[in-house]
């Protein structure tokens, strides 16, 4: 089975995002665990729970993905952004485990001094870990693009925050076709491909990769700027995405559309993926 789908909207409940997949034809989505852009959350009720959990079952969409507020900075050099961004997270991971979600996606984080970044990322995992036991939920470090003083853009970055987490067996790697891309990483034909994910083995290790976000890219190779595009309209192109939709080493992964919110065009970016796969 084909594993992809869309990041949906959780407007009106968690478990209109599956109702809404399922219209899509997704098997597979990405949420919220709540709002994007507010520190503060809405109460998850039992209700909220169990509304969910009956519609992920009715719309047979398995698993489904979490990612974290854009407003947590886990390697922020601010210590009262640092505590609140670490508290935020733990509260998301937490949502995301009452929810039954098996992978919450976050970005690094970002900080002007790289070696400092990465320390308190890592620590800031190993924090969120330590109070969360028995957790079963993964959380996925997000590569990037590396726009401004963002963390997480050389794959060298993730292996370091990684290696310095406790407990680090409980993390998995988000790949952002996108990003990786602009952070200069080639997938627009098999030679490049194969480089780049021999590299990504090699420093990281691919048994990392528990969700894939399919994006083309707005701005060319090493740009650093993140830019999503609909599916073959960048400067990724359709072939990237064929190699990754028919690589049997991510058949299990889920492949998930992070691309512009446009009347139609998950609808459409999704019917690209599927004209792509020759399973």
């Amino acid at each position: 089975m084909l594993l992809i789908g869309a990041h949906m909207s959780i407007g009106g409940g968690f478990f209109n995002s599956l109702y809404s997949g399922k219209e899509l034809g997704c098997t597979t989505i990405q949420i919220f665990t709540k709002s994007a852009n507010q520190w503060k959350a809405k109460e998850l009720t039992s209700e909220d729970i169990d509304k969910f959990k009956q519609a992920q079952k009715e719309a047979g969409i398995f698993p489904v993905v979490g990612h974290d507020s854009y407003l947590i900075n886990a390697g922020s050099g601010d210590k009262e952004l640092l505590q609140k961004s670490r508290e935020a997270l733990l509260l998301e991971l937490t949502r995301s485990e009452k929810l039954g979600l098996l992978y919450l996606v976050m970005h690094p984080g970002s900080n002007p001094d790289e070696k400092e970044g990465i320390k308190r990322i890592a620590n800031s995992l190993s924090w969120v870990h330590s109070k969360s036991k028995n957790y079963k939920t993964k959380i996925c470090l997000e590569t990037t693009a590396g726009q401004g003083s963002t963390i997480g853009y050389k794959f060298e970055q993730i292996a370091q925050i990684i290696d310095l987490t406790q407990e680090n067996e409980r993390l998995g790697v988000c790949y952002d076709t996108a990003h990786t891309f602009e952070a200069s990483y080639d997938i627009r034909d098999k030679k490049a491909y194969e480089k780049t994910f021999k590299l990504f083995d090699k420093i990281i290790g691919l048994n990392k990769v528990k969700v894939i976000h399919m994006n083309d890219s707005k701005k060319d190779i090493g740009s650093r700027v993140d830019r999503h595009e609909h599916i073959g309209k960048g400067f990724i192109g359709l072939e990237g995405f064929r190699l990754i939709l028919n690589d049997k080493r991510f058949e299990k992964i889920p492949k998930i559309l992070e691309t512009p919110k446009e009347e139609n065009m998950d609808e459409k970016n999704l019917a690209t993926l599927r004209s792509l796969y020759k399973g």
